[in-house]
């Protein structure tokens, strides 16, 4: 592109030399050759007026004494009638300018001159405007580098940012060229890019959360497998399928609800459901690790209670808030429910140092964590949590008690609290 744009700028400039350039050189050939045939015509007409004012006073015409009254350049002969002719300095040889003068007695003037002098003169003029030329040619190259390279760097930038851009690195620019076109360019192109990095941004927090929120039911459903395949007891067999099923059911759900919260985070599914069911399926999912440290989950407070969201995504919640206590955490771990005008609040909470101060206000941010872990749970489970309607916040740092706040559907009576469990 740089060549091209250099070598039409050249093509332009020497044309426009070689249509002015050679008028120049024709008009000041002319205007040259006529000044000299001009100034040798003056130089007759003043020696025959000198010629015919000698006459009359009867003054002595020389040869010496004309040489005074003439271009030492030049050549003249003088006829006056009835005396010899009289000439004045070197006749040229070659192509000549000639003027002639007659006088009133039949006296005749004709001086000479050597076109040389002209040729020398078109010569010193076609110098200078071929100088001219040249400095303009130099000119119009340096101005057509200069705008080649304005031109092409930008779009070998651009270039740069496309192969950028599909080779995975979606960091915008920000950078223009003064150029309109080359700017609305440079616009899109960052624009793609940022919509790129959401996107990976988005996909790669999915892989995240789905490796976060799968790994403990995963992990739950090979230990069912496992207890399926070393005993005999059909029924020990059938139970622990359909523990397993139940389990198989929840994962799908996840999945579902990941794959949902990506794509639109305000898109709900939230039905009413009986929140003892899903409190007690994640006390009978957890006991076995918290029994295996050495600990007790127990659960108190109302029973009975309905609620609006999804049964799935507040499982998860719960999961979180549980394994949450389970790593961090210690002593007894605690779900109670209650409720607060038309809300039903449960309350996870545990014997554990809590949340140190630094962290309170930052605990459901991602990547953010007390310990080596990933930083991921709490704010997954307050994802989910909105997505519903609903709310997750932790209610007092010594001890930790984290709450979840969901929408609660009216009984007909209210039941009393159940004990602690």
């Amino acid at each position: 592109m740089r060549r091209r744009l250099i070598n039409s700028t050249l093509a332009v400039v020497l044309v426009v030399i070689a249509v002015f350039g050679v008028s120049l050189v024709i008009v000041e050939t002319r205007t040259i050759s006529a000044s000299a045939q001009e100034s040798v015509e003056s130089e007759a007409l003043r020696l025959i007026s000198v010629v015919e004012s000698r006459l009359l006073g009867e003054e002595t015409i020389s040869s010496g004494v004309l040489a005074e009254q003439i271009d030492p350049a030049r050549y003249a002969l003088i006829e006056i009638p009835g005396r010899e002719p009289i000439s004045v300095g070197d006749r040229p040889s070659g192509s000549v300018l000639r003027a002639t003068e007659t006088g009133e007695g039949g006296e005749k003037v004709t001086v000479e001159e050597s076109r040389s002098s002209v040729t020398r003169e078109v010569g010193r003029t076609l110098l200078i405007i071929g100088a001219v030329a040249l400095l303009a040619i130099v000119s119009a190259v340096l101005l057509a580098v200069r705008q080649a390279n304005r031109l092409a760097s930008p779009l070998t930038d651009l270039a740069e940012t496309a192969e950028r851009l599909g080779s995975g690195d979606p960091r915008p620019r920000h950078k223009r060229y003064g150029v309109p076109e080359l700017d609305r360019v440079a616009d899109v192109l960052d624009s793609s890019a940022e919509r790129i990095a959401r996107m990976l941004t988005a996909e790669r927090r999915l892989a995240a959360d789905a490796s976060h929120q799968l790994r403990t039911p995963l992990t739950a459903l090979s230990m069912r497998i496992e207890e399926i395949s070393v005993t005999d007891d059909p029924e020990t067999v059938k139970e622990e399928a359909n523990i397993a099923l139940t389990q198989v059911e929840r994962l799908t759900d996840v999945v579902e609800r990941l794959l949902t919260n990506s794509r639109d985070p305000r898109t709900g599914s939230a039905v009413v459901f009986d929140l003892d069911e899903v409190i007690k399926q994640q006390i009978e999912e957890w006991r076995p690790a918290y029994r295996s440290t050495g600990r007790a989950l127990v659960c108190s407070g109302k029973h009975g209670l309905r609620a609006v969201g999804t049964p799935g995504a507040v499982a998860q919640v719960l999961a979180a808030l549980i394994e949450n206590s389970l790593m961090h955490g210690g002593g007894t771990v605690a779900l109670r429910t209650r409720v607060t005008g038309n809300q039903v609040v449960i309350e996870v909470t545990d014997e554990g140092p809590g949340v140190p101060a630094e962290l309170g206000a930052r605990i459901f941010e991602r990547a953010i964590s007390g310990r080596n872990s990933t930083g991921i749970g709490l704010a997954v489970a307050r994802d989910l949590a909105e997505a519903d309607g609903g709310r997750l916040e932790l209610l007092q740092q010594h001890p930790a008690v984290f709450a979840l706040f969901l929408s609660r559907v009216p009984v007909d009576r209210e039941t009393p609290e159940r004990p602690v469990r």
